[in-house]
């Protein structure tokens, strides 16, 4: 067990009280002594908050930076990856599952892999960054912290993929050690959130224009499920919303297989991912990519100006073609291109 970053003692229950209140997430649990957070991962122990998963890594891997996926960070590089168990979303068509759901704090395996470790083996692989992934990183905030600081000072940079339920306090924290992340927007309609993931819209929203405005780089994926969070009016909601933020942040819109407890659906029609992304394009979002869905029309990427092919991408094969990195622009007409390009 770890001592826990970002809890307070809930002076609310009294002066003598054990309870504490947890400062990590958007779910601000409030937890009575021998109490699991939301995310099952964090307990109460006399008063003090323990991270459970601290010395448990669950998953390591260098993958391509495009898996997380990040088309406007670092491209044809690797990222050590890695993950703990537990997740503080309950989504139920969840894609690891297998990884994110705890049934109980004496089943939360992994290996003890210190932050140092971490940061040896992305050495050691060539890997560019350290992508927190596979589950929700703020949820393995302790280690994921102590590992930014370390790979920072290495020269290595650090990306989330996440669900952007932080605290605005966690974003504080690790912004300056952050340097990309993925956010999953699943859907722009409160309720979707509250059903499907017992949560809420509004802090993912904060996270996004919080990271954006930390000079953070973001991309956003949106995972289309068939009759849930596809209606064209909302669509063009989330639209509105990526464009108030910043018009030239990356939107991924992926497909949808049958998953976890979510199974009585059928995968996300290829037209309807093609329609949103025709749609953001229309309404002035210049960066647009289909996932899950092997469409060679939306895996480029195009100078927004002059059409150019900058990026081509087959997979996770990846072509840096008409890019100059060195100046962050298109090679034939010299608009510039927003990303992280070195």
């Amino acid at each position: 067990m770890k001592p826990a970053r970002l809890y307070e003692k809930y002076e609310k229950a009294g002066p003598d009280t054990l309870k504490v209140r947890c400062q990590l997430c958007s779910h601000h649990c409030i937890l009575d002594d021998n109490q699991l957070g939301i995310c099952q991962v964090r307990k109460n122990i006399g008063g003090t908050l323990y991270s459970l998963n601290y010395d448990k890594v669950v998953a390591t891997h260098a993958d391509p930076i495009e898996k997380k996926p990040l088309y406007h960070f670092l491209p044809a590089s690797t990222s050590y990856s890695i993950a703990t168990m537990g997740c503080n979303f309950k989504c139920i068509f969840c894609q690891n599952n297998s990884l994110s759901v705890v049934h109980g704090e004496n089943k939360i395996y992994g290996d003890a892999i210190s932050p140092g470790q971490i940061v040896e083996a992305a050495w050691h692989y060539g890997s560019k960054s350290i992508s927190y992934t596979y589950t929700e990183p703020t949820i393995y905030y302790e280690l994921m912290f102590e590992t930014a600081k370390l790979a920072k000072e290495k020269g290595i940079k650090n990306v989330m993929v996440t669900n952007g339920y932080m605290s605005s306090e966690a974003l504080e924290e690790i912004a300056p050690y952050m340097d990309a992340a993925n956010i999953d927007l699943k859907a722009f309609n409160n309720e979707f959130y509250k059903k499907y993931s017992s949560a809420r819209l509004s802090p993912v929203l904060d996270t996004i224009k919080g990271m954006n405005e930390k000079g953070i780089w973001v991309e956003l994926t949106t995972l289309m499920i068939p009759g849930l969070n596809d209606d064209p009016g909302e669509i063009r909601e989330l639209i509105s919303f990526i464009l108030s933020v910043d018009e030239t942040i990356p939107w991924h819109v992926s497909r949808f297989y049958p998953q976890h407890k979510l199974t009585n659906l059928p995968p996300t029609s290829p037209n309807a991912i093609f329609d949103a992304l025709e749609t953001g394009a229309e309404m002035g979002l210049k960066y647009l990519y289909a996932g899950n869905i092997g469409s060679d029309n939306w895996e480029d990427t195009r100078c927004p100006n002059c059409g150019e092919l900058l990026i081509a991408r087959s997979g996770y094969f990846t072509r840096v073609k008409n890019l100059d990195a060195s100046k962050g622009q298109c090679g034939k007409c010299g608009h510039p291109i927003a990303g992280v390009w070195k």
